[in-house]
């Protein structure tokens, strides 16, 4: 039978379908958007973010040398539990990469994150970070090298000719790993661990993303922009309860999927449009959740009940379908949200030509943000401990976070900022974190109402302090310090930026300072804020004699004095922004720190998702509506 058109001609194949919802547009690039594309590419060559021929090519030669020394490795092994002489010759293990390298989107400098796979009789806890990690030390081409056996995905971190290295391990269930192994079948999941399935699902969740979008390389453009703002605007972070890499990857490629014939340009303007109108925790998923006869748990808040709590679910798409942003919380979400908001206003100016993508990527001014800082300095005996107690710390200061909303009610906001920072005056091993703190918004609390955090911030360092490699000379200290008592050293040039008022003709930097800043002052005081001496926190000033059962004692958190917390009530990007942002002087509403600490341990979660219909549909109407 014939199936061609009363016309004559074949009849055209449906264009293929991509995530689990119609796309919001099927429109393509104006002749607007290819310009404000080339611009945009322009901007992103010129602020550096892609490498140069020469340092791609040393990274080929670094896994080149990574993949011999594994494969070398594991014959050793295979030798010493007396396996015949042609296992020996056969035994392997194979390197694959994941997240920005796999992706394709990273940047000079970018680590490189790589899985090694090996046969089923080498194990992780010896084999892996003992045997190797000793033949690693021993490599004068190995610097910084430092094991995390008790990470959520255990991981060696080290340099290898400067190129910062992020090795996993998986044991699979073979004792021959074949070089062409597809690692993207399911079938490689067969009888491993859970560590392992985090460790191989890495690689699996880059692939799949790759496959489910309908453009790839308008999704690295589109990715490497958003990336490159997240680190701008101080929201890049897995590890601190903002996103990661995977996370930043999966929310564009779910964009890619709404607007699949949109170039970067326009898919950049719609993300914020999308997310800034997204009712989380409905989840964001490229495809459908499934199960298999495997039986790993996969993410379902019907009949998990700790997936009920996540704040901004982001579904990886790889069996087993897991939630990649569990880290963040209600204080994080509420700083990417703003930081969203901020990031949509400035591309609706963009497109109306009223500002330039340089606008966009400004970097967001944290320690002009808040009134009120904690500060969380880290010391050590040797710069080798302090990469170790570092890292165990920083996993750990999104607990801080938690703790604070726990035991305030959440009328306590911490903005944890991902950024370190060294005085390089000091000259002993040491770091510090800062996190911002302010009153949750919208809520009249009492006057004079107090937060005392103390029994808190100790509670938490009792909790670091049960490191399991700790050291003499590690140690942790927090503190309260007011923005006029920040250290010289958190600034770039080691001093303060004066504080100038911007024109009022430039609404879109107006309207994404009333989104993100929690400022104080009048204009006066902002136009020029005057250096002061004793704004140099002397905490650092020589190392503390350090002991396990004393991290930095109460007196160190200056909290329970008379310190204010000034708060600027923050709002949407609408209209109005312009006028409540000059209006700001009325409305500020102090309110001191030393309060009594809440007893209550209120929870503040959102949670409730009774059905996997959470795609959002009502959203992608109404920004389809937009559209038209």
């Amino acid at each position: 039978m014939d199936s061609r058109n009363p016309n004559g001609s074949l009849p055209l194949s449906p264009p293929p379908k991509y995530g689990i919802t119609k796309p919001i547009s099927l429109s393509g690039p104006s002749e607007a958007d290819v310009q404000r594309n080339t611009e945009l590419e322009k901007f992103l060559i010129e602020s550096g973010l892609y490498e140069s021929k020469e340092e791609a090519a040393k990274r080929e030669e670094v896994l080149g040398r990574i993949t011999e020394i594994v494969k070398i490795w594991v014959k050793q092994l295979t030798r010493q539990r007396g396996y015949t002489d042609q296992m020996v010759e056969e035994a392997k293990a194979v390197i694959f990469t994941f997240g920005s390298y796999r992706l394709g989107v990273h940047g000079p400098g970018a680590d490189i994150d790589t899985l090694c796979v090996g046969p089923s009789y080498v194990n992780r806890e010896e084999d892996f970070f003992i045997i190797l990690h000793d033949i690693l030390a021993e490599m004068e081409e190995v610097t910084e090298l430092q094991p995390v056996p008790d990470a959520h995905v255990p991981v060696m971190k080290f340099k290898f000719q400067g190129i910062s290295i992020d090795l996993l391990y998986a044991s699979i269930s073979l004792l021959v790993v074949p070089d062409d192994l597809d690692i993207s079948c399911v079938s490689v999941l067969h009888n491993v661990d859970e560590q392992s399935v985090r460790s191989l699902n890495g690689c699996r969740v880059a692939d799949q993303i790759l496959k489910l979008v309908p453009n790839i390389e308008h999704f690295r453009t589109a990715l490497r922009c958003l990336k490159f703002w997240a680190k701008r605007r101080g929201v890049y972070s897995n590890v601190t309860g903002f996103l990661g890499g995977v996370n930043w990857a999966l929310l564009v490629a779910r964009i890619c999927q709404l607007y699949p014939n949109a170039i970067p340009s326009m898919l950049l303007s719609r993300f914020f449009r999308v997310y800034t109108q997204w009712r989380w925790p409905n989840p964001v998923m490229l495809c459908s959740i499934e199960e298999d006869e495997l039986g790993f748990p996969v993410w379902d808040p019907r009949k998990n009940p700790r997936d009920r709590f996540h704040h901004m679910p982001i579904i990886t798409p790889a069996y087993p379908c897991m939630n990649s942003s569990y880290n963040v919380s209600v204080s994080t979400l509420r700083v990417i949200m703003e930081q969203f908001q901020c990031g949509n206003g400035i591309c609706e100016e963009i497109e109306l030509n009223k500002a330039q993508w340089n606008t966009l990527f400004e970097r967001y001014l944290f320690f002009e943000a808040y009134k009120n800082y904690l500060q969380v300095d880290i010391v050590s005996a040797d710069a080798d401990d302090l990469l170790a107690w570092k890292g165990w710390t920083e996993s750990r200061l999104r607990l801080l976070t938690l703790k604070i909303e726990r035991d305030t009610n959440g009328m306590l906001q911490c903005h944890p900022y991902p950024n370190e920072y060294v005085d390089k005056s000091k000259l002993f091993p040491h770091c510090s974190f800062f996190m911002g703190l302010q009153r949750k918004e919208g809520v009249n609390g009492q006057e004079g109402q107090q937060f005392d955090i103390r029994g808190t911030v100790d509670e938490f360092r009792q909790e670091i302090s049960m490191y399991m490699y700790w050291k003499p000379g590690m140690d942790i200290y927090v503190s309260h310090v007011r923005r006029r008592q920040l250290p010289a050293f958190v600034f770039p040039d080691g001093y303060r930026r004066p504080r100038t008022l911007r024109h009022p003709s430039q609404h879109t930097e107006k309207a994404c300072e009333d989104v993100t800043r929690s400022q104080s002052g009048s204009a006066e005081r902002r136009i020029k804020r005057k250096h002061d001496d004793e704004a140099v926190d002397e905490k650092l000033s020589k190392p503390r004699d350090c002991n396990t059962s004393n991290f930095g004692g109460t007196s160190h958190i200056s909290i329970g004095q008379e310190a204010k917390l000034e708060h600027l009530r923050t709002g949407d990007v609408d209209g109005n922004s312009v006028d409540r942002l000059l209006d700001r002087d009325k409305r500020y509403e102090e309110i001191t720190i030393q309060q009594a600490r809440t007893d209550g341990q209120g929870s503040h979660t959102i949670c409730g998702l009774t059905s996997l219909h959470v795609d959002n549909l009502s959203i992608v109407r109404n920004v389809g509506s937009q559209e038209q």
